[in-house]
């Protein structure tokens, strides 16, 4: 409670100085989870697109395959 402690020296009542520092705790705490959510779909999102290349290179493979079979 340093921060609420601050504001009371600075000319705030208790109960201003305690809202604004539990307005601010609350905020942080959802800024935080919010940037862990998007680390966590990030990986999610990394790993599908591991499978979508894999996928695609499957394809291509079969695809040239296919072709070089009429040549040859």
């Amino acid at each position: 409670m340093k921060f609420a402690g601050r504001s009371e020296r600075a000319g705030l009542t208790r109960e201003q100085a305690s809202a604004i520092a539990e307005a601010q705790k609350e905020a942080l705490s959802e800024a935080l989870g919010t940037s862990r959510a998007t680390k966590i779909d990030s990986a999610e999102v990394k790993a599908e697109l591991a499978v979508l290349k894999w996928m695609l290179g499957v394809v291509i493979a079969i695809a040239v395959a296919n072709f070089a079979k009429q040549f040859f």
